[in-house]
């Protein structure tokens, strides 16, 4: 299948530049160019593309602005947004996330980068890396770094506590590992379980909290209390 990518930046240049790239490939195409928020939301509705590689800095309606829209509407529950940052890990991140982002991407990434991220954005899994995921919790979340699980006996609170008393044990077991950013060959490893296994109680969690990708366990783990930050 031919993987459609809208794509939302107010830099025309920018546009093409990643045009020319996305067009370039046998597996994808550019079905839109929008330069800002509200004629993204507007084009992923008319296009339904399967991709949206969105610029969080527009004018007028920003690329969270937009991409909170574009998460809220049952019909585009496929469309996956990638948010486009100068930094890799900013104050933005976890807004994006929050708004329904399955991921982020640094604008300096090498073009194979760019690809990869439209790939692993269609297939529905989250683009975060591990290191990028215990930095945006670290500097976003609390002072110091690293993270820690809720101790027995505490119960998580926020807006997702209750729903996270419908996961079974090695789903929160799970769950606390995707939030310290470790991927399944890495959770597997540790819980002494197979990958697909791993996959299964991911997919669970995210059936379970709601979540549209790994991205939102993230962010459902910490808000919730399930996971912390860990302060030294």
């Amino acid at each position: 299948m031919t993987i459609r990518v809208l794509l939302a930046d107010d830099q025309a240049l920018l546009r093409s530049a990643f045009r020319v790239l996305v067009d370039s490939e046998s597996d994808m195409e550019v079905v839109g160019e929008a330069s800002d928020g509200a004629e993204a939301v507007r084009l992923t509705r008319t296009e339904r593309p399967d991709v949206v590689l969105m610029d969080i800095r527009m004018p007028g309606t920003d690329g969270l602005a937009a991409t909170r829209e574009i998460s809220a509407d049952p019909q585009l529950a496929h469309v996956r947004v990638v948010m486009l940052t100068t930094f890799e890990v900013d104050e933005y991140v976890v807004q994006s996330l929050r708004a329904g982002a399955s991921g982020f991407l640094g604008k300096g990434a090498e073009p194979e980068e760019l690809l990869a991220a439209v790939r692993i954005a269609a297939a529905g899994d989250a683009l975060l890396s591990p290191a990028a995921t215990r930095g945006l919790i670290a500097k976003f979340l609390a002072q110091g770094d690293g993270y820690e699980e809720l101790p027995d006996g505490e119960r998580p609170g926020g807006r997702h506590g209750e729903r996270l008393a419908a996961l079974t044990v090695r789903e929160r077991e799970v769950l606390v590992q995707v939030a310290g950013g470790h991927s399944n060959d890495e959770i597997a490893e540790r819980l002494e379980v197979s990958p697909l296994t791993v996959k299964t109680h991911v997919n669970r969690a995210m059936a379970k909290l709601g979540a549209r990708d790994r991205a939102q366990l993230v962010v459902i783990a910490y808000e919730s209390g399930l996971v912390r930050p860990r302060v030294e």
